[in-house]
């Protein structure tokens, strides 16, 4: 009995480590690209064909005397409204990070006048897709 517990944990074991391991990255994406967060960019354009996960986080570059980023709900996103912002990003340097932390819809929007000029974002985060099933082992 004894020796067919270790083969049993042996075989375990052997599969863990040939098992491969899912790889799990978070990705930065640079709002903007290299316009970053300015007026009179299309955000719903740079946003297109992009695939927000959970983990992954947005990268702001701004005058940050003339800019900020507040999450707003979606009837203020529409509206271009900052007045009570779910969230506000800004932390001063101009050079903000929204993490994507949760799995919703995320509204982005420069609340001092920006917004009116095309400053404004809205993306969908995702669960991750699971990795691929592995082949059955044939013996």
């Amino acid at each position: 009995m004894a020796r067919f517990t270790v083969l049993i944990a042996a075989a375990v074991l052997a599969f863990l480590v040939a098992a491969p391991v899912p790889e799990v990255t978070a990705k930065k994406y640079l709002v903007g690209d290299k316009k970053f967060w300015n007026p009179d960019i299309n955000y719903d354009t740079w946003v297109q064909g992009k695939h927000f996960y959970l983990g992954d986080w947005l990268y702001f570059v701004y005058y940050r005397d003339q800019h900020n980023i507040l999450e707003v709900n979606k009837t203020d996103y529409e509206r271009c409204i900052s007045d009570h912002p779910i969230r506000n990003y800004t932390r001063g340097a101009g050079r903000d990070i929204v993490p994507l932390n949760v799995t919703k819809q995320y509204y982005l929007l420069d609340g001092r006048g920006g917004c009116f000029k095309g400053m404004k974002l809205t993306v969908t985060v995702e669960k991750p897709h699971p990795p691929p099933k592995s082949a059955p082992v044939k013996h």
